[in-house]
């Protein structure tokens, strides 16, 4: 009776593990990139979810890719999701001087924010101008 509780108990552990993904629990900072090196531990890690349950493991691998928690971190340009929200105000309007000063805090960046647009879906163009690689 003991080993079937422990076993229903470790197989629940191990799906809800999986369904939330490996690199987003581990490296939750390391979400909102768009792309870089993948990380093997976080890939082997989704891979072993993988070949025990199939679903699970593509889910996995879905978060992961998605929120950019799978690459390795970028030295120069990496900010958590959350702390980019901080220059948000309640009307879901950027604040440019509250996101400028972010940017010099963290990253060290001085980048003039007064002419900033918004892009809703910037293209490899801007992305070029900004020396980033373009999205896939």
């Amino acid at each position: 009776m003991r080993l079937k509780a422990l076993a229903g108990v470790l197989l629940t552990t191990t799906l809800v593990t999986q369904l939330t993904a490996c690199g987003t629990i581990f490296y939750p900072e390391r979400r909102g990139q768009i792309s870089g090196e993948i990380d093997p531990g976080v890939a082997i890690l989704n891979g072993i979810g993988l070949l025990f349950y199939v679903i699970p493991g593509l889910v996995a691998f879905a978060v992961d890719f998605t929120t950019g928690a799978i690459y390795f971190p970028d030295e120069r340009y990496t900010l958590a999701p959350e702390r980019l929200q901080q220059a948000v105000d309640t009307q879901g309007q950027i604040d440019p001087l509250k996101l400028e000063a972010i940017l010099q805090q963290d990253l060290g960046l001085q980048l003039p924010m007064q002419q900033a647009r918004l892009l809703h879906s910037p293209g490899a163009a801007q992305f070029a101008l900004l020396g980033l690689p373009a999205r896939a």
